[in-house]
């Protein structure tokens, strides 16, 4: 079973930018589809981003051109690269997988594995 760990988060500027590091180890990421979510206390978990194994991607909407997701495949890497971050972006993000057979979407239950998450406070 693969396991993520997520890195990067911080203390951040409105305007800044941050990039974050799911690492993947005891499985290959390009084996997985994958996904980021993000949660503030008190609410559900949202989707950020899915990115299946096969390349595509879906984007939230209200992020769409302020953030984007690459692979390092040497690395068995992800990263999400988020950039003109505002407040409102401040919550734990965390990366999932499930196997790459298994549809997918954005709900977090149709994830099988989770990383710990990192925190990403954004100050106005």
């Amino acid at each position: 079973q693969v396991q993520l760990v997520e890195s990067g988060g911080g203390l951040v500027q409105a305007g800044g930018s941050l990039r974050l590091s799911c690492a993947a180890s005891g499985g290959t990421l390009s084996d997985y589809n994958m996904g980021w979510f993000r949660q503030v206390p008190g609410k559900d978990r949202e989707f950020v981003v899915i990115a299946w194994s096969v390349g595509e991607e879906y984007w939230r909407d209200s992020l769409k051109g302020r953030f984007t997701i690459s692979r390092d495949n040497a690395k068995n890497t992800m990263f999400l690269e988020m950039n003109g971050l505002k407040p409102e972006d401040t919550a734990v993000y965390y990366c999932a997988a499930t196997d790459a057979a298994r549809r997918v979407g954005i709900r977090p239950r149709d994830y099988d594995v989770w990383g710990q998450g990192t925190q990403v406070t954004v100050s106005s």
